[in-house]
This record gives C-alpha cells, structure tokens and sequence, in this order.
C-alpha cells in the first residue's frame, strides 16, 4: 500500500514525510479491524511529532522511525478478525483515535483516554496516513446514513477534543453567561457549534486570523476579537470583569500567558492547546479563586454524542482536501495556517 512515512525528528521541522510503498497491515488479533482509510485529518500534534515534542513520550528508545503518522481517520472495514461482531466489510466507520483495552478500571469508568494498556495509531504506532492501517473494533463507530469518511475524519480526534471541552465548560456556564474561545481553527470552530448546541452561553471568539473571524462570525460568535494588544482589555469590557469560562485552543506562542487574565473571579480556564508554560502568580489563583484545568481528547462516548450532532447539522467540519501524494503540501499550508479549520488527506 501507499503510505506517507516520518523519518526524522526536526524542531524547525524542515523535513518532509517520504510517500512509499510499504507492507500492508495485517489481522494479529481476535479483535483487530483493518480500515480502508477513506480520509484522515492533520492536527497540530502532528506538527509536533515532525519537531519531536512527544519524542519521549512515543518513541523514548528511538526505534519508532520510519513510521506512518495520521491518528484522526475515518472510512470502510475491510477485515474483521474473529472475534469481530459489531462490524463487517463494507460498513463506514469514524475510528476513535485511542484503542483501548476495555477491562482496565479506567475504562470500566468510561475514559478511554486514561487506559492503562491503550495504544494510539498514528503516536507510537502506525497510523492512518496510508491506505490502511489497523485499529480495534472497540474503537470504532458506525457512521449515520449519508455521511461520508470526508466529512468527519477530523472529529475522530479534533472534534472530540472541542466538544469534551466544551461539555465540561457548559456544565459551567448559565445562559446569559460568557465563554472565552482562543483560536478558531480546526478545534475551535467545533467547540463554538457544540457550545451553541449544547449552551445558552455568549461566545466571544478570538483569532489573529481574518478568515478565521470571517468563519467564528458565520458560525455565530456573538463577539469576534482579533486578538490585539487590548484584547483583555476589550473581554473585560464585554463581560463585565472577566469570562465565567476561557477556553485555549493555541497554548503557546504567549496566548498561554494571557487566556487566564481573561478569567473572572472564580471563573474556569481549560488549556486544549499545549506547546508552552503557563506563568501564574499564587496570589493570583488565591484571589481570583480561579481554577486553571487541562482537557484531555475524548472518551468513545462523547464521540458518539458529537456524531449525532454531527448528524443532525448541528456541528459541521469545516476542511481543506489534499490527496495523499501532496501531504507535504498539506503540512506546509498548516504551519503557515493557509487554509481554515482542518487539513484532511484522502489517500
């Protein structure tokens, strides 16, 4: 089969993925699934993987590369192992992005992203940036009639992302009430849909970016800020104080450093994006009785939930298609954000 290969580690990430024919996967186990990859998304995490930020974490004895990256995939089974039952040749399917083992007490509770045993195509083993690759029938999830491989290849890790975020800040937030989104790429112009479906919330939407404010409108952003020296400034004007939550889709390039000023007294931040450090004085968190919080992927749930979503029109992926053969192309445009919510590579 065709796949599109990392072979080195570079922070400047001056290298290209190398597209080869390599061995096609193979069943192994009872519950293994081999996916015809209809469409995979490219995340920012794989950007991050090409500098080798998760290096230690996926590859700590050096002897992941060369490998196929791509962990957001959806398409059609094309084998079941033997002790497959929920699926069959044929059937369209999203792919969780965690295989996880289902017997760990962690799963028993429902997050699949705490797994003691869970693997992740695409981060430490082969993923999706292929014409196959191989998950496990827990982790996947029958697509809606109508609904094509395209169209939702990206929720599989980005949208549940958004959406898990989203959920736990809607808990949070009364109708009336004010939600900060940083960044309205790939993961928060799902967040902005979801909050809108599940939320009575005003969204203050915040991007550098002109097509990305163009989109936030369009989506129904109450406010849309550029992001500007002022921009604390002109939350605070708006909400009277402070949001009740923010929301940080970027967590670097100094954003990191600002989101949490934008909270209000016993308001709530979730970082998404990672890449830097959050600098916080404790007299601050003291004071403001602020609560600062990661936000992890998904569990398999919540991607069930955002496919009904999905389903229903309520939350749409909005993406840029690049075939297989141009994915460096693709990555070039994602680093230098030409293009507007997701990058989706069909093979």
């Amino acid at each position: 089969m065709k796949a599109a290969r990392l072979y080195e580690y570079d922070p400047k990430m001056n290298v290209q993925l190398r597209i080869e024919e390599v061995k096609a996967p193979t069943i192994t186990a009872p519950d293994e699934v081999i996916v015809r990859v209809g469409a995979a998304g490219l995340c920012r995490t794989d950007l991050h993987i090409i500098e080798g930020v998760w290096k230690p974490t996926m590859d700590p004895e050096g002897t992941l590369l060369p490998y196929i990256m791509g962990h957001e995939n959806a398409g059609w089974v094309e084998e079941v192992g033997s002790g497959v039952k929920s699926v069959k040749r044929g059937d369209a399917v999203i792919c969780h992005p965690f295989r996880s083992c289902g017997i760990c007490l962690n799963c028993r509770h429902g997050e699949d992203m705490y797994c003691d045993n869970g693997q992740f195509p695409g981060l430490g083993m082969n993923g999706g940036f292929a014409e196959y690759f191989i998950t496990s029938e827990r982790s996947l999830i029958k697509l809606n009639a109508n609904i094509t491989p395209i169209e939702v290849a990206p929720l599989a890790d980005a949208g549940i992302t958004a959406y898990r975020a989203a959920k736990r800040a809607a808990k949070l937030l009364r109708p009336g009430s004010y939600c900060v989104l940083l960044g309205i790429g790939g993961l928060g112009h799902i967040a902005l849909q979801s909050l809108h479906a599940i939320s009575g919330c005003r969204i203050i939407a915040v991007d550098r970016e002109p097509a990305a404010r163009v989109l936030a409108k369009d989506l129904g952003a109450d406010f849309v800020l550029d992001g500007g020296p002022n921009v604390i400034e002109e939350v605070s004007q708006i909400t009277g104080g402070g949001a009740h939550v923010v929301i940080d889709f970027v967590g670097e390039l100094g954003v990191e450093n600002i989101c949490w000023k934008m909270v209000r007294k016993g308001g709530q931040l979730f970082v998404v994006g990672y890449g830097g450090n959050i600098n916080v004085p404790t007299a601050h968190l003291v004071i403001e009785e602020i609560n600062i919080g990661g936000s992890l992927v998904g569990n398999f749930t919540e991607l069930v939930e955002l496919m009904e979503l999905n389903a229903d029109g309520k939350v749409k992926m909005h993406y840029t298609e690049y075939n297989l053969a141009s994915i460096n192309t693709a990555l070039d445009d994602f680093k230098n954000r030409r293009f507007t919510g997701r990058g989706v590579i069909v093979p």
